[in-house]
């Protein structure tokens, strides 16, 4: 089978952008995309996209032509984008198709999501008991994981202080002023052991990917990103996963863990060979969890890691280069495809204030949505 490509990136802003809607922020992307690999909207085979609550990702054929296009709307939480990638990988890799597309986009309310728990497979009592409000899971799970693996509530607030530093110097993040440890560790405490400084916020936002095959790629580009896997995988019983009512007596491995081996048994490397991650990062102790579940580190490493600055953007591990989640904030459809987009921005040199030194090689891109699964991806070049 071919191997598979990425010619085009396109991002819109994340934040708030007043009288632009989220499917104009996703068409916005779209452009930027095609523009980056000197490409028409006529020239797409299809598409694959979502958005969680700005319409119909394939609504955006309104704004972009009305070509007859293979356009598929893609639903996951927040691995939506992953899983929309993942789609058009498949496409692509299975001979199908030479040229598509893969977007996100969304414009959320300000406020908490409003998850409604019958859309979850559960009673509305789940709902009016508090349980369906994240932060409270988030909280719980991460007060548990310190505990567990005697990791501090300052790793936490390292984890914050760097998003916010790394946003700083990304023109298309949210939060773009660093914030000081003291502010980060002293805010207001939403659900302990987390202070509202160390989540993200459901936000506004476009991003856009063109994949194209080996064999076509080098007509529109002299440096394809190669897309060597992705992987999707949902929860056994036994994880603890949010939008759950009930924790089964014996654990079983994530479906970010089981993602991520996929994934590095699919690309024929492993996580010694990755020279930039990014991770869910809802909350800062999605980032410290997943980086041990996805095999970057051992349970417990997290805050020598921190530390010793092994995540920064110089370390031997840079993590969530662009802020992440916690600095551009998550318009659920785009979230995932932003990480790839910043990826891609690094291993072409292309990253700017935020750039990593040297020249790397291989990225690792990681998303985590409700109610338990993850998508997970190797790139190249």
């Amino acid at each position: 089978m071919t191997e598979v490509c990425i010619i085009g990136i396109g991002l819109h802003p994340f934040g708030r952008t007043d009288g632009v809607s989220g499917r104009q922020q996703g068409a916005y992307a779209v452009r930027q995309a095609l523009k980056d690999c000197g490409l028409e909207w006529t020239d797409m085979q299809f598409a694959f996209g979502g958005s969680a609550a700005a319409g119909s990702a394939d609504s955006l054929v309104n704004e972009l032509g009305l070509t007859g296009i293979q356009f598929v709307n893609v639903s996951n939480g927040c691995a939506t984008g992953g899983s929309a990638l993942l789609s058009a990988y498949a496409a692509i890799k299975a001979g199908q198709y030479d040229l598509g597309l893969a977007v996100g986009f969304d414009k959320h309310p300000r406020g908490a999501f409003n998850s409604d728990p019958r859309n979850s497979g559960l009673e509305t009592w789940y709902g009016e008991t508090g349980l369906m409000l994240t932060t409270q899971f988030f909280g719980m799970k991460i007060n548990r994981y310190l505990s567990e693996h005697g990791i501090s509530r300052d790793a936490l607030g390292m984890v914050a202080n760097k998003a916010f530093r790394n946003g700083a110097r990304n023109p298309n993040a949210w939060r773009r002023e660093p914030v000081t440890m003291d502010t980060i560790m002293n805010s207001d405490m939403l659900s302990y052991p987390l202070t509202k400084y160390m989540f993200c916020s459901p936000a506004e936002g476009g991003a856009a990917l063109i994949l194209a095959s080996e064999k076509v790629a080098r007509r529109f580009t002299n440096r394809p990103v190669f897309l060597r896997a992705a992987a999707l995988r949902t929860r056994h019983y036994g994880s603890f996963e949010v939008f759950s009512p009930y924790l089964g007596l014996e654990r079983a491995a994530s479906p970010s863990t089981i993602a991520s081996r996929a994934t590095f048994e699919m690309a024929g490397l492993g996580p010694e060979d990755v020279d930039i991650v990014q991770v869910q990062d809802t909350e800062a102790g999605a980032e410290i969890m997943y980086l041990a579940e996805c095999g970057f580190c051992a349970d417990g490493e997290q805050e020598k890691l921190l530390r010793d600055g092994d995540t920064e953007i110089g370390g031997r591990m840079p993590v969530n280069t662009d802020g992440g989640c916690i600095a551009n904030g998550e318009p659920i459809g785009a979230s995932g495809l932003r990480q790839v987009c910043e990826v891609i921005a690094q291993l072409r040199g292309d990253a700017g204030d935020r750039q990593v030194p040297g020249t790397p090689k291989t990225a690792f891109t990681h998303v985590h949505g409700a109610p338990g699964l993850s998508a997970c991806t190797v790139l190249q070049v």
